[in-house]
């Protein structure tokens, strides 16, 4: 459901129960839905709930450190986590993405030895294509006592955290529609 909600183009209707006829978007699928017996409609709250789902995998960020692995593989908050400091705050290589781990696998040894497993175990956000700060936007606000990254992939995604404090967090108000322009916009 997640491949045929991200090949839906254009903006949400408003309407939980309008309905996508799948024909138009991809026959093929469409066809075997017929063939098993399903109707070749996806409901605008599948699509929703498929876009969340895409938005956090993509974009969904913590702070390095506010998550720890232990030896057996679990993640857990970090209790100790006390915040960026505010030079550490401004730097994109502070930042994680919070879903499993894919950019670990094809570093080398010396790389890897510059990581703490405990806390380096997810994907830096400088590796994000396009490279280096391409996809996000950091500022200060608030004289500095709050550190704002943007997505420029997904516009409309903010994150937060406020140096020297647990406080972090996002939060996604846009179209839900992927910023595809972004390569030529840099």
């Amino acid at each position: 459901m997640l491949a045929l909600a991200e090949e839906v183009k254009g903006r949400f209707q408003g309407d939980p129960s309008f309905e996508y006829s799948l024909a138009e978007i991809n026959p093929e699928d469409a066809a075997r839905l017929v063939q098993s017996g399903k109707e070749p409609v996806m409901k605008e709250e599948a699509r929703l709930i498929a876009t969340i789902e895409q938005i956090d995998r993509a974009v969904g960020i913590v702070p390095r450190g506010a998550f720890v692995k232990t030896p057996l593989g679990s993640v857990h908050e970090n209790r100790h986590f006390e915040g960026l400091s505010l030079v550490e705050a401004k730097k994109l290589s502070s930042y994680f993405h919070f879903t499993e781990p894919t950019d670990l696998k094809n570093k080398t040894l010396m790389e890897k030895a510059d990581l703490d497993p405990s806390t380096d175990f997810l994907n830096c956000l400088e590796h994000d294509i396009p490279q280096g700060k391409g996809s996000w936007s950091i500022q200060l606000e608030k004289g500095g006592s709050v550190v704002v990254l943007r997505s420029l992939l997904w516009l409309g995604l903010t994150f937060y955290h406020v140096p020297m404090t647990k406080q972090f967090g996002y939060v996604y108000f846009g179209t839900g529609e992927k910023n595809l322009d972004l390569p030529f916009m840099l």
